[in-house]
């Protein structure tokens, strides 16, 4: 595959990022058509996830014919020749259709050397960007395609060189798993999980519902995050309840490319909802060192919500007043976000929510996603240089303990 031109990843300039070391915070992979069933158990290779010809139509189905991806969309935008695609043209393409730096791990790494970034972490497609899919099959079959993905993960950051980071999938319908799953893939070098935001609305492997992620019945998780400084990574759409691209968000008359523009704002920051429970929870008084990151959902909501947050909290009775701090104090220091296109007093939020507090994606290949590169350095010019290293790769190193 030809390499792609350089005028294609770059908008106005060479150089978006004045030259520094990048570390791109939020990819996802288009995954292989064989990524299960060429790891699978005979047992299984029938069950897990794969493509297949549903009525006329190609598509990802779980257990034979549980339907988990129509038309086998690869979630890419980037055309073979490296253009992006526009609207809803990329609902229409096959894997076959996409560039292959969207599924393959040599081919990322040599757009990733194109666009000067030096690492990224990965999030997956198809079994939910929490996992969420997982949860429509049994336990031993979802337990089986988690693990598969992971070990399919380990790969690629091997593959890689060590500049690819995919972050691990749960089994989140079980705390005692999720814990064997979380200290197996960090023995495998994985460097930070990735979790369903509202495991409430699904029932354990008891039959009972179960509970918020703030209940104590989920302590040996964060336990486990905790003692081995994992993130904790909660991105848009990584639940039921918010994945609503179509939905309710627009208007019922609106023409289904503009309603998907609509339904794409709408959940940034509904992100908002996931991190103001989390706070309210009492979570971050129990674990005072967990790294939560909320994923693809921007900056420029935070300052608001976080103040607007703190009014209500003080309206609050005296006796419902449970936390050790005010509720924005959490924020800076336990949360971390992410930025791509936003521009407009960009350097303004970063420092508003704390130097600290901030890394840069591209969103690579999705619709979303920051491509061509524009010129990110000039929207930076009012951090000093240590402030655009830390936002541009040292707060990335840090929080997902990377090779420096």
């Amino acid at each position: 595959m030809t390499a792609i031109d350089k005028s294609l990843i770059f908008k106005d300039t060479v150089s978006p990022f004045g030259g520094r070391k990048v570390v791109d915070v939020d990819t996802h992979l288009t995954e292989p058509h064989d990524l299960w069933t060429s790891r699978a158990p005979a047992s299984l290779r029938d069950r897990v996830p794969q493509v297949k010809v549903i009525d006329g139509v190609r598509s990802w189905v779980i257990d034979g014919d549980v339907m988990i991806g129509k038309n086998a969309s690869p979630s890419s935008t980037i055309d073979t020749k490296g253009r992006k695609l526009l609207g809803l043209d990329f609902f229409g393409t096959q894997i076959e259709d996409v560039h292959p730096s969207s599924y393959s791990t040599k081919e990322r790494v040599e757009l990733m050397d194109a666009c000067g970034i030096a690492s990224q972490i990965v999030y997956p497609n198809i079994l939910g960007f929490g996992g969420q899919n997982a949860a429509k099959v049994d336990p031993e079959l979802r337990l089986a395609c988690i693990k598969i993905y992971n070990d399919a993960m380990g790969e690629i950051q091997e593959e890689s060189g060590q500049r690819i980071f995919p972050m691990m999938l749960l089994p989140w319908w079980d705390c005692g798993q999720s814990v064997a799953e979380i200290e197996r893939c960090h023995a495998m070098g994985l460097r930070g999980t990735n979790i369903n935001s509202d495991p409430h609305n699904h029932v354990g492997l008891d039959g009972e519902p179960l509970p918020t992620l703030g209940s104590e019945h989920w302590n040996p998780m964060w336990e486990a995050c905790e003692a081995l400084d994992l993130p904790v990574n909660f991105h848009i759409g990584a639940s039921e309840q918010v994945m609503d691209w179509f939905g309710d968000q627009a208007w019922p008359d609106f023409d289904p490319d503009i309603a998907l523009r609509i339904g794409s704002t709408m959940i940034f920051v509904n992100n908002g909802r996931v991190m103001i429970n989390l706070i309210m929870s009492g979570l971050l008084d129990r674990y005072e060192k967990l790294k939560l990151v909320s994923v693809e959902s921007g900056l420029g909501w935070i300052p608001f919500t976080l103040e607007a947050l703190d009014a209500q909290y003080l309206e609050a009775h005296q006796s419902s007043r449970k936390l050790r701090k005010m509720p924005s104090e959490y924020f800076s220091s336990n949360f971390l976000s992410c930025f791509w296109f936003e521009r407009k007093n960009l350097s303004w939020t970063i420092k508003e929510l704390g130097v600290h507090t901030v890394m840069f994606e591209t969103d690579f290949p999705h619709p979303t996603c920051l491509y061509p590169i524009d010129d990110v350095e000039t929207a930076m010019s009012d951090l000093t240089e240590a402030e655009k290293v830390q936002v541009l790769s040292g707060n990335a190193e840090r929080v997902y303990n990377l090779p420096v």
